[in-house]
């Protein structure tokens, strides 16, 4: 595996977490393949299956503007190339915050992304990601109350 590989699959991972957190959709969009398979059923049984890139990231407008800040903390990149393809391994700590009264204003969720990347046209994308929560901390209702925030705001736009 070139260090080059593993440079550019490391900034695709900052941008997968900078472009959710930043809320910009169009470098959220960039970071996967045109459809995508995703595991996040460790978090909420359902939540997963093959999704067209933009289906995905609507459903990413559909909370995260309803937060008032997230930070995705990604480290320990455990990265395998072989070829155009590669397996990444990272660990994960999402703080998700919003003000409220149903208790505290932050949600952390703990574990590891396992992603699959393929290499397109000579840029990494990733075409598979998988969540796996090892724990979680403080008030799960954030999230639902970010996404009734979120449909809120976007009945207003």
């Amino acid at each position: 595996m070139s260090a080059e590989a593993t440079g550019d699959i490391t900034r695709l991972m900052a941008r997968f977490a900078r472009g959710i957190d930043l809320r910009d959709w169009d470098m959220y969009r960039s970071v996967f393949t045109d459809e995508i398979d995703v595991d996040y059923t460790s978090y909420r049984a359902g939540n997963g299956g093959h999704f067209r890139a933009e289906d995905w990231v609507q459903r990413g407008r559909m909370l995260f503007p309803g937060l008032v800040a997230s930070q995705h903390f990604l480290s320990n990149f455990d990265i395998a190339v072989e070829g155009d393809r590669g397996t990444v391994i990272t660990y994960v700590r999402a703080e998700h915050v919003l003000p409220n009264t149903s208790g505290d204003a932050v949600f952390t969720i703990g574990g590891y992304y396992t992603d699959s990347v393929v290499r397109v046209g000579g840029e990494w994308k990733i075409c598979r990601k998988q969540l796996t929560v090892l724990w979680n901390s403080g008030n799960p209702q954030v999230l639902t109350l970010a996404r009734e925030r979120a449909a809120a705001l976007l009945a207003e736009a």
